[in-house]
């Protein structure tokens, strides 16, 4: 169920930054954002992302231990790796599982970081799947950061088990951040989110149940011309475009689905 972009991997190694020591988080991250470890390909996708505004609300700041879940093709790794290059803490939870997907996705994204060592040779790389959930040492986080992975973790039977996982390598009052494809609130959710859409009070509900408090949302990623009806779920919709050259205007003029961007916090006890 995963539909992830090919990996764009660096032709040569490149030589480590030189915002290592931002005079702030805000002005540290729109260097990054503006910087040489972002490719023309995501940096074009910020308008929608909202990268600043999403990791504004989230709270990280260059000096927190941020783990992020599921990389993807590295849309976030571009920005997080050098934002916490010199003071902070980034891990990488890659897909863990034997299937061969899984396998092609963190191969690809270990070569990723490899091809650009200067950049990336802070990031710490760890795995998680069922059975596999040791993404980070036990309290040990200030964050946990996931995008538009909950449906398939629907759709693989085991979001308790990775919302758990999250919760045991979070520090007391630490964050989870995670944006979603939101799906209608007025229809029933599928418990295997096979579209790629899921409700944000069903999201809400599996945080909770791993015991997080809800801390706030924010509507930055929301889209209104997103109906959710769409012949190939949200996967008709740019950036992944699923029908080709079909309706490619029309899918184009919709844009990226409807996110809701969320946060809950991990009690102090």
């Amino acid at each position: 169920m995963r539909l992830l972009p090919s990996l764009l991997l660096a032709a040569a190694c490149i030589t480590a930054p030189a915002f290592t020591s931002p005079a702030g988080a805000t002005e540290g991250l729109e260097q990054v954002l503006h910087g040489p470890t972002r490719s023309a390909k995501f940096a074009a996708r910020d308008a929608v992302r909202h990268p600043a505004a999403v990791l504004e609300f989230f709270g990280v700041k260059p000096n927190s231990t941020v783990v992020e879940i599921w990389p993807g093709a590295g849309y976030w790794t571009e920005i997080l790796a050098p934002y916490l290059f010199g003071h902070g803490t980034y891990y990488v939870a890659l897909p863990a599982g034997q299937d061969d997907e899984s396998k092609k996705d963190a191969a690809a994204f270990r070569a990723r970081l490899d091809a650009a060592p200067g950049f990336y040779r802070h990031v710490k790389v760890t795995g998680l799947a069922h059975g596999q959930t040791n993404i980070a040492p036990a309290a040990s986080a200030d964050f946990v950061l996931t995008f538009r992975n909950v449906h398939n973790w629907m759709y693989d039977g085991d979001a308790d088990e990775m919302f758990a996982a999250f919760y045991r390598a979070l520090k007391p009052g630490g964050i989870l951040g995670v944006e979603e494809h939101r799906g209608p609130a007025d229809k029933r959710q599928d418990p295997k989110a096979e579209n790629g859409y899921v409700r944000q009070d069903y999201t809400v509900a599996l945080a909770q149940k791993a015991g997080f408090v809800l801390d706030g949302s924010s509507e930055v990623n929301a889209n209104p011309r997103d109906t959710k009806d769409w012949p190939k779920g949200v996967w008709t919709l740019p950036p992944t475009f699923a029908m080709g050259a079909q309706d490619h205007a029309k899918y184009a003029a919709v844009g990226e689905a409807d996110n809701f961007v969320i946060k809950f916090k991990k009690p102090v006890k």
